[in-house]
């Protein structure tokens, strides 16, 4: 690689952890189809080196993200045993699928996420009132933060847990086969179903990401596709640009953050659909 792509490979990073850090996402949504599109990058090298990132933007967001309150340590710790077991599925496949494949995957999944994202989700916070469904009381779990964008305590709890840990496995797979750290699927999940504030969905996203992504990353290394230049330029933008991302999110209400999110997962998912089906201007 020349100074030039390794300044606008850095460059791109950065943008990813400011992104992954603020979703929840790690990243992976703009380095997958950035290296893929852009760079001409192989689709399994672009996603181990997006694994790599995630792995990155995890480590930097998640301290801050815990010692603040925003991540909910119990619901990670339910959720992510699953997502490894998925995530290690998913990057054994991924080696069986060709890279156009991968992207059409990538790009449907996206899009076909950010429709409930766009749509709205139930008031943070907000409870199911007296009728709500005894049995359903036992699979929650409470959780508490500080917005400071709104400059008051956010208290909720958790819902329809039996089916956020299906959610994650599946969440787990997509990881493993697109490099995406699972947060994509997850955080829209756990705002939607599990009623979880956005803020808290993406903290405690930023929390799993890191740890789904080592499972599966360790496969693409074992078969080569790892490009110690290329992940070592993404990781070291991704760093920076997280650290960033995570002080700009506590400051961003949370409708704002979720539509923003759901316009960048359109935006991403077209443009691999593009790339995919040949219609990308080169």
């Amino acid at each position: 690689m020349t100074l030039l792509q390794i300044l606008a490979i850095s460059g791109i990073g950065a943008l990813a952890g400011l992104i992954g850090a603020m979703f929840g996402v790690g990243g992976g949504i703009l380095i997958v189809p950035a290296l893929a599109v852009g760079f001409g990058v192989p689709m399994h090298t672009a996603i181990v080196t997006s694994l790599l990132c995630v792995i990155a933007t995890s480590s930097s967001a998640a301290s801050k993200n815990i010692r603040t309150g925003a991540a909910n340590v119990r619901l990670a710790i339910l959720l992510e045993p699953c997502t490894v077991i998925g995530a290690i599925a998913g990057g054994f496949v991924a080696g069986y699928l060709p890279g156009s494949t991968l992207m059409k995957i990538f790009g449907i999944t996206i899009i076909a996420m950010s429709y409930p994202m766009l749509r709205g989700v139930p008031d943070e916070g907000a409870s199911d009132g007296e009728n709500g469904d005894a049995a359903q009381g036992r699979f929650r779990l409470p959780g508490a933060y500080f917005d400071a964008a709104a400059k008051s305590e956010v208290t909720y709890e958790t819902r329809q847990l039996p089916a956020l840990v299906g959610v994650s496995t599946f969440a787990g797979v997509l990881s493993g086969l697109l490099g995406v750290g699972g947060g994509i699927l997850k955080v829209p999940t756990m705002a939607i179903l599990g009623r979880v504030p956005m803020k808290a969905a993406a903290a405690t996203s930023n929390l799993m990401i890191g740890i789904t992504a080592v499972a599966s990353a360790l496969i693409y290394y074992g078969r080569g596709d790892v490009a110690p230049a290329l992940a070592a330029a993404c990781v070291t933008g991704v760093f920076v640009g997280s650290r960033t991302g995570v002080h700009v999110a506590g400051r961003i209400h949370g409708h704002a953050l979720r539509r923003g999110f759901a316009a960048f997962m359109i935006l991403m998912g077209v443009q691999l659909l593009l790339k995919a089906y040949g219609y990308w201007f080169r």
